[in-house]
């Protein structure tokens, strides 16, 4: 029965939008489930439940009944199963009470085995039964239920607050030995079976929702990342029921693995309005993502010292001698002449990130030291201060957000020099060569592997579309399902 939720929940992202400043405590990851995504799910979750519920094996009943001119009859029903139901209706109305789900106008077959036994008298007491079989088709079958979702310390909580099954007709049919003739004795059942199939399905739904509480509220809070960062998947506030949908949201922010999740980041946030709505066409499901999240997760690498990259292979190896620069820092080949040298790469401070109408942009900050290496060792002869922008445009592939970026402009600064004074301007062109030819695809290699949008596992995204405004990513996508056996016993 939890199906529904797990749906609903994939990974739940985008953002309510407040403006002023932010912490740890604000969700900047959330998802909007349209009118459309809660019929997937209600389809969804109506197979799954069918598939557990069937075949499903109810109690035995046994009573005794009276029998004009026969007296005390003792009779049973065992075996009792039932093998088939056939929904041909279902709605999903999200309200202020809850999530109703209501399943009606069903169907369904049971088969049963039943015996009976009397005694009487024909000049000496004899013991009379008789045994067949039945079966039985339900019509008009109403199943009804109600749940909410709350937020409990950061994780979700499942609570059924109505629950119901109701049938309208029954018809038994036996079949064996003279049946005919005891086709009275099929009202004795009618009640109790009945009685048996509502409960059954009741519990059966009260037991699945039960085991998806529990599921929900063991989720993890964070997801490691090569146990370098963790990304905060903490639920803030409880989620939005509207008339037509369904809003949730989480902290969103990558912090260090080693640091608590109550550890804050502050991020200026504007206002905007959230919509699953890309264009002309309404989606299932929407997700936003803040460039906060980008943010967090440049400072966390930045802190963890994972923005470093030696240079001593590169398209033209003669770029990397002392011989190329002869007439561009003089000094340097005349101290180091015709000497291998390499570039070793690291960042000031952590990247920006910010999100366009267009794409992206980033400013990254970062200190290029010329090393020598002179008779095996390895002299540092003067660090440049490398300041350049990039952009780019974002663009879904599969399950993930992958992007290409390219060379906006840049600036450079002699941050210190064991060679003397050289001049910038000098260096210029060969900088642009070397931030366009080296150190932007490398970039872009780690680009194209994209960012994975959380999805549970089972689902997948199907015509997805992009839509970028001022400071956040949205996905808008319908979803598919690629393994028909989720079921949630």
């Amino acid at each position: 029965m939890g199906t529904l939720l797990i749906l609903l929940l994939l990974s739940v992202f985008s953002n309510l939008g407040t403006s002023g400043v932010q912490s740890a405590n604000d969700g900047f990851i959330s998802a909007v489930v349209s009118e459309k995504g809660l019929v997937f799910a209600k389809d969804f979750l109506v197979e799954q439940v069918i598939r557990s519920l069937t075949p499903l094996h109810l109690p035995d009943i046994q009573k005794s009944v009276k029998i004009p001119l026969v007296g005390g009859v003792h009779v049973s029903a065992s075996n009792v199963t039932l093998h088939h139901i056939n929904v041909s209706s279902s709605t999903i109305h999200p309200g202020d009470t809850g999530i109703v789900i209501v399943a009606s106008g069903a169907s369904a077959s049971l088969s049963l085995e039943w015996s009976y036994s009397y005694s009487t008298w024909i000049f000496v007491p004899i013991e009379v039964s008789d045994e067949g079989s039945a079966s039985v088709q339900v019509e008009g079958l109403e199943v009804g239920l109600t749940i909410r979702l709350e937020n409990k310390n950061g994780t979700l909580a499942l609570n059924v607050t109505d629950c119901g099954c109701y049938m309208e007709d029954i018809q038994i049919t036996l079949d064996g030995g003279a049946s005919w003739f005891y086709q009275g004795f099929a009202n004795a059942f009618e009640n109790n079976i009945r009685s048996a199939v509502e409960n059954a399905i009741t519990k059966k739904i009260f037991e699945g929702t039960g085991k998806l509480d529990s599921f929900l509220q063991s989720l993890p809070k964070q997801i490691d990342m090569d146990n370098i960062a963790a990304l905060n998947v903490t639920f803030v506030d409880d989620p939005v029921v509207g008339n037509s949908s369904i809003e949730f949201d989480v902290n969103g922010l990558f912090v260090q693995s080693t640091r608590d999740l109550t550890a804050s980041y502050l991020h200026k946030h504007s206002h905007s309005i959230y919509s699953v709505q890309c264009g002309n066409t309404l989606k299932m499901l929407g997700i936003s993502l803040d460039e906060a999240v980008f943010d967090s997760a440049s400072l966390v690498l930045f802190e963890e010292g994972l923005f470093h990259w030696m240079v001593d292979k590169v398209p033209d190896q003669s770029f990397l001698n002392t011989a190329n620069w002869k007439f561009i820092i003089p000094q340097l080949y005349r101290r180091y002449p015709n000497d291998e040298m390499q570039l070793n790469i690291s960042l000031s401070s952590a990247p920006v990130v910010e999100v366009t109408q267009k794409g992206f942009a980033a400013t990254i900050f970062s200190d290029i030291t010329i090393e020598v290496l002179d008779s095996n060792k390895t002299i540092p002869v003067a660090c440049i201060s490398v300041d350049f922008t990039v952009s780019g445009d974002v663009n879904i592939s599969g399950n993930k957000l992958v992007s290409r970026a390219r060379l906006n402009d840049f600036s450079l600064s002699l941050k210190w020099s064991n060679i003397g004074n050289f001049r910038m301007i000098l260096i210029q062109g060969v900088m642009r060569v070397f931030l366009n030819t080296v150190v932007m695809p490398y970039v872009n290699i780690y680009l194209g592997k994209g960012f994975s949008i959380p999805v549970f596992h089972g689902f997948t995204l199907q015509n997805a579309q992009l839509v970028t405004t001022s400071s956040k990513i949205t996905l808008c996508s319908d979803l598919t399902y690629i393994n028909s056996n989720i079921i949630t016993n």
